[in-house]
């Protein structure tokens, strides 16, 4: 079956409104590790790492809401990528104005684009060796492999880029060729005034349907 990379956006307000997300459109920098802990919660979420704010962030209750449902702070909508694959096999998606619910949600208040949101993907790849997983954007991006963390680009940021080798990594994520693993991945775009997204990735991806983490 041809995978769905099907995941969950959450559209914010921006703080800036007064009524918005204190975490959306109120900092800057050039990005923070460490905002998560290391390995994924228990539901499939990430874990603030801190318990008050950071240089990027206001505190854990606000940090929780990034990737739950919460009425009145986000509103959930699907959206789907459609990378393309070459002769190699490798998949790549390159959108270098990434705004994948302008006009839905809260709408775009006032702004040419809607810049305030999250986007929650998980899948699941069978590892055979051999296989990179590489991503560029802005803003947070977590990526966790069989629940531990593979890539930390976490915090407000312009285009920053990591490449996964999974050969390299793979007693540090506790994968094995010939085996099955979880691939999820957390991203949030906070603040004006662009927004890129590039992954490349030679992963096989095995879910027939989309998978969904209430």
């Amino acid at each position: 079956c041809d995978a769905k990379l099907t995941g969950i956006v959450r559209d914010f307000r921006a703080y800036s409104r007064g009524d918005g997300h204190p975490d959306f459109e109120t900092f800057q920098g050039s990005g923070l590790k460490g905002i998560v802990e290391r390995e994924l919660g228990p539901d499939q979420k990430p874990v603030y790492a801190h318990q008050g704010g950071t240089e990027h962030t206001t505190g854990p209750d606000e940090f929780n809401q990034w990737y739950r449902d919460v009425q009145g702070v986000n509103m959930p909508l699907e959206f789907t990528i459609t990378p393309t694959v070459d002769a190699n096999g490798i998949a790549t998606y390159d959108n270098r104005a990434f705004f994948p619910i302008d006009g839905e949600g809260f709408g775009n208040e006032g702004r040419q684009h809607n810049y305030h949101f999250t986007f929650e993907l998980h899948m699941k790849f069978a590892y055979k060796g051999g296989e990179v997983f590489s991503f560029t954007g802005d803003d947070d991006l977590w990526v966790f492999i069989n629940n531990r963390l593979a890539i930390d680009l976490g915090g407000l940021h312009g285009p920053q880029t990591d490449e996964l080798d999974l050969d390299e990594k793979a007693s540090e994520l506790g994968i094995t060729p010939g085996q099955e693993y979880a691939l999820d991945f957390f991203h949030a775009e906070r603040h004006t005034s662009e927004s890129n997204f590039v992954v490349q990735s030679s992963l096989a991806f095995t879910n027939c349907e989309p998978i969904f983490v209430d």
